[in-house]
């Protein structure tokens, strides 16, 4: 295994993303679509499938928990983390359920999905995606460089330009990070 070359690669993946003059503005605008939803007394609500679930479950902390700086809390919910009800909606209705009907019960006209998938094909991901649009909710996209069937489904589609996973996961954590700075210092400036 070459340490270094993986380290390149993830490197050269950010650069990739530096260099991306209209993703960096989508990165902007989402930053902006959650502040507005704050300042409207809206929520976010994130999900995603494994190392993605991680970084919903990790963003929904930096916003609910706080990012830099004490500062009052952020609703926001990683979908994923109630296993009773993921288990059980995934018994009853199939594991592709899970997510629409957190959608359907949370969720709300205003209100901001923020769907994590490396692929863009994650079924579930989709399903909530399609309830959201339904609602009114706000459809923010991660994914990988294609985009897939949720960049159908986005209003804003953060595509990280690799078909590399690991290094699409790690910059998600990075554009998350991004956005929650954002967020941070716009709702509650220093």
């Amino acid at each position: 295994m070459d340490i270094q070359k993986i380290i390149q690669e993830s490197i050269l993946a950010k650069e990739a993303l530096l260099n991306d003059d209209e993703l960096r503005l989508r990165i902007r605008s989402a930053g902006e679509m959650i502040v507005k939803a704050y300042q409207e007394n809206r929520k976010v609500l994130l999900c995603g499938n494994g190392g993605s679930a991680a970084d919903a479950q990790h963003i929904a902390a930096e916003l609910t928990g706080r990012f830099y700086y004490d500062r009052p809390p952020l609703f926001a919910e990683a979908l994923h983390v109630n296993t009773s009800y993921v288990t059980a909606v995934a018994n009853d209705y199939g594991y592709d359920e899970v997510y629409a009907r957190y959608v359907k019960a949370a969720g709300q006209k205003g209100d901001v999905l923020i769907s994590l998938s490396t692929s863009g094909n994650s079924g579930n991901v989709i399903k909530a995606m399609e309830a959201a649009g339904d609602i009114g909710m706000y459809n923010i996209a991660f994914t990988g460089e294609s985009g897939g069937q949720m960049s159908n489904l986005a209003d804003i589609l953060l595509n990280v330009p690799s078909s590399d996973t690991p290094r699409i996961q790690e910059s998600h954590i990075l554009v998350g990070h991004i956005i929650c700075q954002w967020v941070e210092s716009e709702l509650f400036p220093k």
